[in-house]
């Protein structure tokens, strides 16, 4: 039993850190920047996924 609540902690411990590190050094995103979620028919390409390697 012992064993498993250290465990537990120190993975909770490990968690809180990382997003405490994340809050800490990110900006906030920009709204007015981002693509838009649907774009149907506007001719914009898809960027930032595996999709968007395919060749030309």
């Amino acid at each position: 039993m012992r064993t498993r609540r250290l465990t537990v902690s120190l993975t909770a411990i490990l968690v809180l850190g990382l997003v405490a590190f994340d809050l800490a050094t990110a900006e906030p995103p920009n709204p007015f920047r981002a693509p838009p979620i649907l774009a149907f028919g506007s001719g914009q390409a898809s960027g930032g996924a595996h999709c968007a390697a395919l060749p030309n």
